[in-house]
């Protein structure tokens, strides 16, 4: 592409590089002149004009756009996205429904690498979306691109950025009290705004004493039309030992790691019992704010397998948003 000033009478066919008022329209950057373009501007008192002129082997910026969209997408449907239309060397990309992102980093980074001309922002990995939500954006920034450099970018990305839907359609939440009163139900309406998200439902509320023997019970109880067991109990759980964990082996199942490295969110724990995932949720899922519980549960609602190192690998970027209310802050005057 030849970038750079031409006496306007030369300028057919260009692309105007800078947006200008003519005697009578202003006419936008990026606008291929034709001869009413130029005579409009011509009238305005305009003799010379920054363009961008493309050369044999370059391919416009909006198609160019266009082509590393569908190079990632060649099957937009099959992988849950769509490929928006074309406009100012931009495509974005947007989830067809609910679920989370996968975004390989390694052939992202080696597309952004071949030319900076040639660009594509994502969302992170494991990004949650909702339908519609737009989850990457491929932008050309100058007006072409050589077809060589295209070429590069996109020969190895198809399938690099995809959604996974929700696999699992209904989950039991099991509440434990620490008195003869029933808890407030502000922690149930939390998690069923998180499942309603990917389009899950709930079982009927089911509160038990916070005692081993009663949770056990309860666990080995729960029907076989709920694929997902969740348990917030009316005290923290603070140890490996504790009721709920305990709980879950007395009924049967295992845990597979207790506390992770995200704060406010310390306090999870993930287990399984009969093939079905069971998520100890920390005290903090009771508020819809972001925490670490978000993180796994909206894994297994994908189906995705998450490991004691898969938590482990969560401290980073785990320190999340300050709580105004939180009664023990992180940060001490002291």
């Amino acid at each position: 592409m030849i970038f750079g000033a031409v006496p306007l009478n030369e300028a057919a066919g260009c692309y105007l590089a800078h947006s200008l008022q003519g005697a009578e329209h202003r006419i936008a950057k990026g606008t291929r002149l034709a001869a009413q373009d130029l005579a409009d501007l011509a009238a305005a008192g305009h003799r010379q004009l920054t363009v961008a002129q493309l050369e044999p082997s370059d391919i416009h910026e909006d198609r160019a756009a266009e082509m590393l969209a569908e190079a990632l997408l060649p099957d937009a449907a099959a992988l849950g996205l769509r490929i928006s239309g074309a406009g100012a060397g931009r495509v974005n990309l947007h989830a067809l429904g609910p679920g989370l992102i996968r975004v390989d980093a390694a052939r992202i980074n080696a597309l952004n690498a071949v030319d900076p001309m040639i660009t594509l922002a994502t969302v992170s990995d494991y990004h949650r979306a909702d339908a519609g939500g737009m989850v990457a954006t491929a932008k050309i920034i100058s007006y072409a691109v050589e077809e060589a450099a295209l070429a590069a970018a996109t020969c190895d990305v198809a399938g690099a950025i995809r959604l996974i839907p929700p696999q699992l359609r209904r989950a039991t939440l099991i509440e434990t009290r620490t008195s003869a009163e029933t808890p407030p139900d502000k922690g149930r309406a939390a998690m069923i705004g998180r499942l309603d998200r990917f389009g899950m439902s709930m079982a009927p509320r089911q509160v038990v004493a916070h005692r081993e023997a009663e949770l056990a019970t309860a666990l080995q109880s729960v029907g076989a039309d709920s694929d997902l067991i969740l348990i917030l109990t009316g005290s923290a759980t603070s140890d490996p030992l504790d009721v709920a964990p305990s709980a879950l082996r007395a009924a049967g199942g295992e845990v597979a790691r207790f506390g992770m490295p995200v704060d406010p969110g310390n306090l999870l724990f993930l287990g399984d019992l009969a093939g079905r995932p069971v998520l100890g949720l920390p005290g903090c899922a009771r508020s819809p704010a972001l925490n670490g519980a978000d993180w796994v549960l909206e894994r297994l609602v994908c189906g995705i397998d998450v490991s004691s190192a898969d938590i482990a690998a969560m401290g980073v970027g785990g320190l999340l948003k300050e709580i105004p209310t939180r009664p023990r802050p992180r940060r001490s005057d002291v």
